[in-house]
């Protein structure tokens, strides 16, 4: 017998600002363990990106017959590729987890100062995935 794996497609977010520490929304601590600290918040309309210094969390929401919140933990250790990509006026990060599951983090309306901030970001995590 032969058993074909199906996954999900990678998935997409196009987040389009970065929320200073001080708006990080209540909810986003109760997912944090403790001495864990945020490094940076992304946002889109209804989704959150945190970088702490241990993972990557996505809230992913949705308003379908009410609101439907999926959160998605990244733990660094879990990454076994990443990679950023750098157009005009955004950037994107590529990860691919252990398990294969793939996702495309999008940040959009980005000038060169809020690149350069973004790289640093990144680097961070990078250096906790080696």
């Amino acid at each position: 017998m032969a058993y074909i794996k199906f996954k999900e497609m990678t998935r997409y977010f196009n987040f389009y600002r970065e929320l200073d520490l001080s708006e990080m929304p209540e909810y986003v601590t109760h997912y944090l363990s403790k001495g864990e600290e945020v490094h940076a918040i992304y946002c889109t309309k209804l989704d959150k990106c945190v970088f702490t210094d241990r993972k990557l969390i996505l809230f992913d929401l949705k308003h379908f017959l009410g609101t439907v919140k999926k959160i998605h933990f990244f733990p660094y250790q879990k990454i076994s590729s990443s990679a950023i990509l750098f157009k005009k006026k955004s950037a994107a990060v590529l990860l691919t987890m252990e398990s294969g599951y793939q996702v495309r983090l999008n940040f959009v309306n980005m000038n060169s100062e809020e690149k350069t901030h973004f790289r640093k970001i990144y680097y961070k995590m990078i250096e906790k995935i080696n």
